[in-house]
């Protein structure tokens, strides 16, 4: 495999390596592309840090579609280098579940920049969304809507309604070459509309996501199920509307209602049923790290392997239409490549070597790189 410019240019068993270029023996090793956390909150909640470091619930206003995680994003969490450890290469960081409606999530590479700009991927892939008990819990506590199931529903039917007027006002008044007054939530929730934008759906429970999928449908907006732990219920449902989930987190407790029916085996009976799936940690709910480890798991507990290998890199990668540029190892992709002891799905495998944009940044014996190397 040949990498110029941080890009993949050639693979194959015949690749004609230009003078000069430094050449890495992978013998032994397993060589995959790096794997993509689906659904973090890297860098946005920080580990072990508190309130100081919790910047991924604005709680003062239920919409908060306007809001963009890139702008809350500390690269110095430790999570980062930790992702390294587990193979991981790219993450798409989302707002919490706070809201109904909680902000624009963006996909970033997990080292390399001295700023988190310097490691974006994609500015804006969706606007994060919540169902369930988490938007009511905060809002119920304030006496505030939403309070309830049905008032979460409402909040982010309003605001569809509003985004709709909005972009039949914005798109009059373009015509007529007048001034638009912009409003940034409105026009992010355009952009779902217009399917410039994903909207991503933290639902855990398979009434939760039955409401999500009247949702979308009454709207006409492309939807991605978060979580979906219950989701193996409606499995036929999701698969028939070609609805993908994006699965997890696995190694945790059962610490709310909603969870109760929480099974790992249900990430299976998703795929068997034809649904494509990812995978994800939820960072820091799980450590990153531990991506693989549950994919793993899942395994054990009937997931077919090479879906749990596509669970990690080219389904989620297609996704949050990410694939032009991450996801495998096939030319005009970034060169995005991790070097494995052995199969990965083996826990007592270890990564050796991570190359990001063809750049080492880990490598088991040295470490991880010092930042500061900008990825072009």
């Amino acid at each position: 495999m040949l990498v110029v410019d941080g890009v993949i240019t050639a693979v194959g068993t015949d690749v004609d390596i230009p003078d000069g270029v430094p050449v890495v023996d992978a013998t032994g090793t397993w060589v995959l592309p790096g794997f993509i956390e689906a659904h973090a909150h890297l860098g946005v909640h920080e580990e072990g840090e508190g309130w100081a470091g919790a910047d991924f619930n604005e709680t003062t206003d239920p919409v908060g579609a306007g809001l963009r995680a890139l702008d809350a994003i500390n690269i110095e969490e430790e999570g980062f280098r930790d992702s390294l450890l587990g193979g991981v290469t790219t993450a798409v960081v989302k707002p919490g579940s706070a809201n109904p409606i909680g902000g624009q999530t963006v996909a970033i590479k997990t080292w390399g920049g001295r700023t988190v700009d310097e490691q974006v991927i994609r500015e804006r892939v969706s606007v994060k969304s919540a169902l369930g008990e988490n938007p009511k819990r905060v809002y119920g506590d304030k006496k505030a809507l939403p309070a309830t199931r049905l008032g979460v529903a409402k909040v982010i039917r309003d605001a569809f309604v509003k985004a709709q007027n909005y972009a039949a006002k914005r798109d009059h008044a373009l015509a007529e070459g007048k001034p638009v007054e912009r409003d940034l939530a409105l026009e992010a929730l355009a952009a779902v509309l217009d399917g410039e934008l994903i909207w991503d759906q933290h639902t855990h429970r398979h009434d939760d996501i039955a409401t999500a999928i009247r949702l979308a449908e009454e709207f006409g907006y492309r939807m991605v199920v978060n979580h979906g732990t219950d989701g193996a219920r409606v499995a036929d449902i999701l698969a028939e509307k070609d609805i993908p989930v994006i699965f997890g987190p696995m190694i945790v407790s059962r610490s709310k209602v909603e969870v109760r029916d929480r099974d790992v085996a249900n990430l299976a009976r998703l795929a068997a049923a034809g649904v494509r799936v990812a995978v994800t940690t939820d960072h820091p709910v799980v450590p990153i790290e531990y991506l693989v480890l549950q994919a793993s798991l899942a395994v054990k507990e009937g997931l077919d392997r090479d879906v749990a290998l596509q669970a990690l890199t080219v389904n989620p990668a297609a996704i949050l239409g990410l694939d032009d540029r991450v996801g495998a190892l096939t030319p005009g992709l970034d060169g995005d490549v991790v070097l494995w002891s052995g199969d990965p799905l083996d826990t007592f495998t270890h990564v050796q070597r991570v190359f990001i944009t063809g750049t080492e940044v880990y490598s088991r014996d040295g470490g991880v790189r010092e930042r500061g190397e900008r990825f072009e």
